[in-house]
C-alpha cells in the first residue's frame, strides 16, 4: 500500500469496518483492498480502495458514512474515499455502458457537513447526448509522450477562450493528469447534485483527475477502468453551454481514444510532434487513427521547433526543424504553426500561468495565439 499517512493500516480499517451495510453486514473494510492512503498540507485525506466489480454499487453507498469516520482522525479536515473496480482475471471486456461503472467512484465529506452525493445520477436515455450544451469537442493528441501535448492543449484551450469562445479544458490523460497543475487550479472541484463542477481558470472551465486524488497517487489502471474514468469525467461533470471543449489525450493510440470517439462526436483533433524523425513516425500514426476513425485533423504542430537563446537572439535547431511541416503537406493535413523550445514555457507549466497569459508577446505566446485563433476560424467555419 502506498502511504504518506500518518496512520496505520488496521487504524483506517477499523474506522471502515464500523460502516456497514444494514442488510449484508458489508463493509469496505470486508470487501475491500486498501491500494493507497495519501493526506495533504491541507489535512485532505484521500483513500483508494480496491473492490469486486459486482460489490461496488452496494460499497459506493457506503462512502459517505465511512469518509464522515476517516474525517475523525488526528487533523483530517476533508476525507475522500475512490473505489477502483476491477474485472475478474478472463473476465470479458465490458461494454461502454459498464464500462462507466468501473471509474474511480469519488464521495467526499466536507468536515462539519453531511458529505456530498456519489458522483453519477440516472443513466441517460439511450440515444441521449452526452454533452448536450456542447458545440464542438476537439482533441489534442500525440504519438507518443514528452512532445509537450498537455503544454499545448492547455495553451490552446487558454487561446480559445481569448478568441471569444466560451471553453472547457477536460484532461483525460488519466495515468498522467497534470492539467490542474498547469492551470493553477488549487483545491478539489464541488459536487452539486452528484455532478462535479469544473473549476473555472484563465477565462475557461477545466476538470482533471489531478483536481481529485493526490498528486503523488499512482494510477495503476487497467484499459476499462481508464475508459470508465473518461466515461464519468464526460457525464457526470457539469459543463453547461460550451463552444468548444478541448481534451488532452494521453499519448498514443489506445483505448482512451477508442473510448471518447464512441463516447461523443468529435469535431476534430490537434496531433502535436518534435521535428525529428522518430516522433514524426508516431505522430503520423495519431494521424492515420483519427482518419479511421473518421475524424478530422485540423493540423500538426511542430513544438520545439527551435531554441531561441535568450542572450544572443540565435536560433539553434536542436531537434531538426521542418519535420512537421513536410509530415503535414505529405499526409495531406493542415499545418498549423512552429512553437520554439524557450524556458519560459517550462517555467508557464510549472507556475500554472499559461505562457498565452503571462507572456502573450513572447515568441511562444505568439505561437499559441496563432495556433488558437486558427483553430478557432476552423471551429466557428464548420459551425456554418
Amino acid at each position: 500500500m502506498a502511504q504518506n499517512a500518518p496512520f496505520s493500516s488496521d487504524t483506517l480499517m477499523d474506522l471502515l469496518r464500523t460502516v456497514q451495510d444494514p442488510q449484508t453486514g458489508l463493509s469496505l473494510a470486508s470487501a475491500g483492498r486498501l491500494e493507497s492512503c495519501t493526506v495533504d498540507d491541507g489535512g485532505r485525506l484521500t483513500l483508494t480502495l480496491g473492490v469486486a466489480r459486482e460489490q461496488a454499487p452496494a460499497l459506493s453507498a457506503l462512502c459517505d458514512a465511512a469518509a464522515q469516520k476517516l474525517q475523525t482522525l488526528p487533523n483530517i479536515t476533508k476525507a475522500t474515499i475512490i473505489l477502483t473496480a476491477h474485472r475478474p482475471a478472463g473476465a470479458p471486456e465490458p461494454n461502454a455502458g459498464q464500462a462507466a461503472s468501473t471509474a474511480a467512484r469519488t464521495t467526499s465529506a466536507p468536515a462539519g457537513a453531511g458529505g456530498h452525493r456519489p458522483l453519477g445520477g440516472p443513466a441517460p436515455a439511450p440515444g441521449t447526448p452526452v454533452l448536450p450544451g456542447v458545440k464542438t469537442i476537439i482533441a489534442v493528441a500525440s504519438g507518443k509522450g514528452g512532445v509537450g501535448k498537455s503544454t499545448t492543449a492547455v495553451n490552446l484551450a487558454v487561446g480559445l477562450g481569448m478568441e471569444g469562445l466560451r471553453t472547457g479544458l477536460l484532461d483525460a490523460d488519466i495515468h498522467g493528469p497534470s492539467l490542474h497543475r498547469m492551470m493553477g487550479a488549487k483545491g478539489k472541484p464541488d459536487v452539486v447534485e452528484g455532478r462535479l463542477q469544473p473549476m473555472q481558470a484563465w477565462g475557461i472551465c477545466a476538470v482533471s483527475l489531478g483536481m481529485l486524488v493526490d498528486e503523488k497517487a499512482a494510477m495503476i489502471w487497467r484499459g476499462p477502468m481508464v475508459m470508465g474514468a473518461i466515461n464519468q469525467l464526460l457525464s457526470d461533470v457539469d459543463w453547461g453551454e460550451l463552444d468548444v471543449l478541448v481534451v488532452d489525450l494521453p499519448p498514443g493510440t489506445g483505448d482512451a481514444h477508442l473510448s471518447l470517439t464512441q463516447k461523443v462526436p468529435l469535431g476534430g483533433a490537434v496531433i502535436v510532434s518534435t521535428p525529428q524523425d522518430i516522433a514524426l513516425i508516431d505522430a503520423r500514426r495519431g494521424v492515420t487513427m483519427f482518419e479511421k476513425l473518421h475524424v478530422p485533423v485540423l493540423g500538426l504542430v511542430e513544438n520545439m521547433s527551435y531554441f531561441c537563446c535568450p542572450n544572443c537572439g540565435h536560433n539553434t535547431e536542436l531537434f531538426g526543424h521542418g519535420g512537421a511541416r513536410r509530415e503535414a503537406e505529405a499526409m495531406g493535413v493542415p499545418f498549423l504553426g512552429e512553437v520554439p523550445l524557450l524556458a519560459d514555457i517550462r517555467a508557464s507549466g510549472d507556475s500554472g500561468v499559461p505562457l498565452v497569459i503571462g507572456a502573450p508577446n513572447s515568441e511562444g505566446g505568439k505561437a499559441y495565439r496563432a495556433i488558437a485563433h486558427t483553430v478557432a476560424t476552423a471551429i466557428q467555419a464548420s459551425a456554418h
